[in-house]
């Protein structure tokens, strides 16, 4: 691994991951995750009539395998521990984000940035780069991510938001081809910022740029990133639109 002192690149969209790449990922797994854990349960009972709840519900009794009467109870002990070995299932994802949402909302819980994130979202974004989202996080939960930041609302920098519902899963390589159909770009026109080797390869199979992000403290500190640019700061990168 090395570590490029100063990359520049020329892209119309820089996509970014959340986790490990513009956030802390003890962040999302410890506080967030601490949040959401004791309200799943009564979630899911108070808004049982909402379909993008009940989806989920239906979709966690499946792929787990429990019978299809199961009870609330024995749904949240999936999502338990689905949790607790980070699985990245939609149906968790789905419901931690409206969780996080209403959390956001009520200002009980609040957004997480490196310090050398947002100055340099701000400056590539005035510099006439477009900004897109690309996490396994609901964009029901990306939304509010990015509008309670400790900078404010970053929301007007953010063109679009994908997850693995409306992109597909992120270590496959026909999500990235989907996201630059949605985004009307060509793939070598885009770059994605990412800290998981497997992301690399699907979005390079895809034939965008990528750049690695392998930061201090991130669960993915000096990995294998295979032909893939390495940085530890957005500082280390210039962004230039055509």
């Amino acid at each position: 691994m090395t570590d490029t002192a100063s990359l520049s690149l020329t892209a119309r969209t820089l996509v970014v991951d959340l986790e490990g790449t513009t956030s802390a990922a003890g962040f999302i797994l410890g506080d967030l995750y601490d949040y959401a854990r004791p309200r799943l349960q009564s979630w899911l009972d108070a808004h049982a009539n909402d379909a993008a709840v009940a989806e989920a519900r239906a979709q966690a009794i499946a792929d787990a395998g429990l019978p299809s009467g199961a009870d609330t109870e024995q749904v949240v002990g999936v999502l338990h521990d689905w949790m607790a070995q980070d699985v990245k299932a939609t149906p968790l994802k789905t419901l931690q984000g409206q969780i996080w949402a209403e959390g956001f909302r009520r200002g009980e819980i609040n957004s997480h940035f490196f310090d050398d994130v947002i100055p340099r979202l701000r400056a590539w974004h005035a510099n006439g780069v477009e900004i897109a989202v690309f996490s396994s996080g609901s964009v029901t939960s990306q939304v509010p991510w990015f509008r309670h930041s400790p900078d404010g609302d970053l929301t007007p920098l953010i063109t679009d938001y994908f997850d693995t519902v409306n992109a597909g899963p992120k270590k496959v390589a026909s999500s990235y081809d989907t996201i630059a159909a949605r985004l009307g770009a060509e793939p070598a026109d885009l770059v994605f910022f990412t800290d998981n080797p497997d992301e690399v390869r699907a979005a390079q199979n895809a034939g965008w740029q990528v750049v690695a992000f392998s930061r201090e403290g991130e669960p993915f500190l000096g990995a294998d990133f295979g032909t893939a640019p390495v940085v530890s700061s957005f500082e280390h990168v210039e962004v230039s639109a055509p």
